[in-house]
């Protein structure tokens, strides 16, 4: 059957099996994230549709000509996508090829991939003379509401305090709380295990909120071992924490995300002198080159900072 496999007609299903394979190869046992595998097939999905196609039309054309490439490159640039896109496809299709290329059979499917670099933006954050306003709870709520607004608001407190993801905040487990070290054991991107640490405000919070979760899970008759927990008494889904961040965010006047949240930790660390290595570390990153974009954020505060600040900076006052 091997002979086969590519013979005109049985390439477009065996095409199509290997991409699902890979996919389920980068699940188990490369154990990525499920929303990490589905970038994957989104990238991955139009392109081999696209070889599809051309294998159909030339039947006996080399099969990594690399004009098939070119031609899909420019085809996804008429459609306006960014250079990031492309990039994070040509990353996807590198992986993939890897993949291929350990069968000896697949080896003239391998195409010569070019570099693409694009200008990263800098990451939104909040300023931290502004992040003081998430934490003003600014008069009583009523009783009814009482476990709602703690809830969002010890999201929002955990997302500065930690730095974690969207995703690692809604997988916490009352188990992963250690109130006497403050610490949180964190599960993050590839089933890697961190330990993040709690400052002395954000765990008072934790002991105010508690009390009031345990309360509502006795109402919901809820057995639930995850922290945060939605109307029914059951974990919240990572669409819901961004829904709610926005929400609460939106009482104090300000439009942000669990990311922007993420980002204004990691920069306000690095403003107050902390090391790289460490916020790298806290964050979960695996290259220290993606910590190293938060230097860029403080860069441009800096420059800001001159250009209203020293005489010689050329702004206009």
């Amino acid at each position: 059957m091997i002979d086969r496999l590519f013979v005109f007609g049985y390439f477009d299903y065996v095409l199509e099996d290997l991409l699902e394979k890979y996919l389920k190869y980068l699940c188990t046992d490369r154990q990525c994230a499920p929303r990490t595998v589905e970038a994957y097939r989104r990238d991955l999905r139009p392109w081999v549709k696209f070889l599809n196609d051309q294998y159909q039309r030339l039947p006996s054309a080399k099969k990594n000509d690399p004009l098939f490439l070119r031609i899909y490159l420019h085809q996804r640039s008429e459609e306006k996508i960014s250079n990031r896109s492309m990039a994070r496809f040509l990353s996807a299709l590198s992986g993939f090829q890897r993949y291929l290329s350990g069968r000896e059979k697949l080896k003239e499917y391998i195409f010569k991939l070019p570099a693409m670099k694009y200008r990263a933006g800098i990451p939104e954050f909040v300023p931290q003379t502004e992040i003081g306003r998430l934490f003003d709870h600014g008069g009583s709520k009523p009783e009814k509401q009482a476990f709602y607004y703690w809830r969002d608001y010890m999201m929002i407190a955990l997302f500065y305090a930690t730095g974690i993801r969207r995703e690692e905040l809604s997988n916490i487990k009352l188990s992963d709380l250690d109130l006497n070290s403050g610490t949180i054991t964190v599960l993050g991107k590839g089933n890697k295990v961190r330990i993040v640490p709690v400052g002395e405000s954000t765990l008072a919070d934790l002991n105010n909120y508690l009390p009031i979760r345990e309360d509502f899970c006795k109402v919901k008759a809820s057995d639930s071992p995850n922290l945060f927990l939605n109307r029914q008494g059951g974990p919240l889904t990572v669409r819901s924490v961004d829904r709610l961040v926005k929400k609460f965010a939106s009482l104090a006047g300000m439009d942000l995300t669990p990311h922007m949240l993420r980002h204004s930790f990691a920069t306000h660390l690095l403003e107050n002198g902390a090391d790289l290595m460490l916020i790298k570390e806290i964050l979960g990153h695996s290259s220290l080159s993606t910590t190293q974009k938060y230097t860029h954020i403080t860069a441009e505060s800096m420059k800001k900072a001159y250009k209203l600040a020293h005489p010689r900076s050329g702004s206009k006052k």
